[in-house]
């Protein structure tokens, strides 16, 4: 089963735009699209797991200069 997971990104003043184009070249990156508003970026990711989600979000996205804040949020299906 694919888990998949939106990303609420906060950047640095001006870095919106840099961050959304290099979390795009992730692998598992479904969308990732500037945004107004308390933050600057929202991702959609898929993964296989959870600790492949966790992955993904700590060695890929948090390591991308200009980040300043992430929140990730599971899709559940109820």
């Amino acid at each position: 089963m694919t888990v998949s997971a939106y990303i609420l990104i906060q950047t640095e003043v001006g870095k919106a735009a840099a961050v959304a184009e290099e979390v795009r070249g992730i692998p598992g990156v479904i969308a990732a699209d500037d945004v107004t508003g308390p933050y600057d970026c929202v991702v959609r990711v898929e993964s296989a797991s959870m600790d492949e989600l966790g992955r993904l979000v700590v060695s890929r996205v948090q390591m991308i200069d200009g980040i300043t804040k992430t929140t990730t949020m599971p899709v559940v299906h109820l």
